[in-house]
């Protein structure tokens, strides 16, 4: 491989994709990530000298094993560290092709201005590489504080620099003669207790998609959680059924929250709000009894990641597979469908 800072800086950002990639702690991914900012601030001759006197781990931010990675790919060599991930990257999982093949998009991902780790930008071209036509802006509302939650007008400015990127992207698309990716507007939005959604209702309405989901509240009793979901779908400015049970299967888990499942299914199919087969590692929700219900009763689809950093924009193919084998058709999947065709469909 070639060297210099360049290298270093390319090594380090793809150690900590496919950490992101295979679930690893967020403070190992943290650290690659931190060490390839510090070393694209650093002036070229002041890397050389600290890479000759060997003080590179002087730097705030840099430890033994970046600074390993970093010598050895700024002298031309492909980092151990790198190379043993790289060997144990194999397929995520088995099955889910198909349908992933026919995946134009992602209705459902975070940037560093909620919660996720990267840039809006990173995320768009990661999306990008990986073969989709465009991809949804959804960081959270302003309800979640704990996810720095959006506020009307961080959202507002949100949305003039995802015009400003989408410009380039038709620039870039022009320069070659290839259709442009596009960046979707949108927001993961929380379904209060009220079923009202934690946004203003005008603002909302400006966005390609909507995505609601429940955050808070989930043990509550389904008297109460089934109208709270219900009210939600029923609201016109809502596409996206998000992660519906909120339960997580990993660690210390999370039970499902009770809601009368029929009786939610039979409004996303009436209001034509896609039920989300979110393929994070941890939640894999809807359980496949539910995914199959949902089938059964009509409803249309979005199989998206809910990816918090650019390692995370593989994983769809983890929904794919539970959709296949729970008979999920692809035209049932909204996110097979150009943009075009998409927003015609929620609008």
């Amino acid at each position: 491989m070639a060297g210099g800072p360049q290298a270093a800086i390319d090594a380090l950002d793809r150690i900590a994709y496919l950490l992101e990639r295979t679930r690893e702690p967020a403070y190992r991914v943290k650290a690659f990530r931190r060490a390839s900012a510090v070393v694209a601030d650093l002036d070229p001759a002041e890397l050389d000298q600290r890479l000759r006197d060997g003080t590179l781990q002087e730097l705030p931010g840099i430890g033994a094993v970046t600074a390993g990675v970093i010598t050895q790919a700024t002298a031309g060599e492909t980092p151990a560290y790198l190379a043993k991930l790289e060997e144990a990257a194999g397929t995520l999982v088995e099955g889910g092709t198909t349908l992933r093949a026919a995946l134009r998009g992602d209705l459902h991902t975070h940037s560093d201005w909620s919660d996720g780790g990267s840039p809006i930008e990173e995320m768009a071209r990661t999306a990008r590489r990986l073969g989709h036509d465009y991809v949804a802006l959804t960081d959270h509302s302003p309800r979640l504080t704990v996810a720095n939650g959006l506020t009307p007008e961080r959202l507002r400015t949100q949305l003039d620099i995802v015009a400003k990127l989408n410009e380039r992207f038709a620039e870039e698309a022009d320069a070659g003669e290839a259709a442009p990716f596009r960046i979707l507007t949108g927001i993961e939005v929380d379904i209060l207790e009220d079923g009202s959604l934690d946004q203003e209702p005008e603002l909302l309405a400006e966005l390609d998609v909507v995505v609601a989901s429940v955050h808070s509240k989930l043990r509550m009793p389904s008297a109460d959680m089934t109208p709270r979901m219900v009210a939600a779908i029923a609201n016109p400015n809502m596409d996206v059924l998000g992660h519906c049970t909120g339960r997580l299967v990993v660690g210390r888990g999370r039970p499902e929250s009770a809601f009368e499942h029929e009786i939610v299914f039979e409004a996303c199919r009436q209001f034509g709000v896609a039920v989300e087969v979110n393929s994070r590692p941890e939640r894999l929700d809807p359980p496949r009894r539910l995914l199959s219900l949902a089938v059964e009763m009509g409803c249309v689809f979005s199989i998206d990641t809910d990816a918090h950093a650019p390692g995370q924009l593989e994983w769809q193919v983890y929904g794919c597979v539970r959709a296949e084998e729970c008979g999920v058709p692809a035209d049932r999947v909204v996110n097979t469908r150009t943009a075009d065709e998409l927003l015609a469909s929620f609008a």
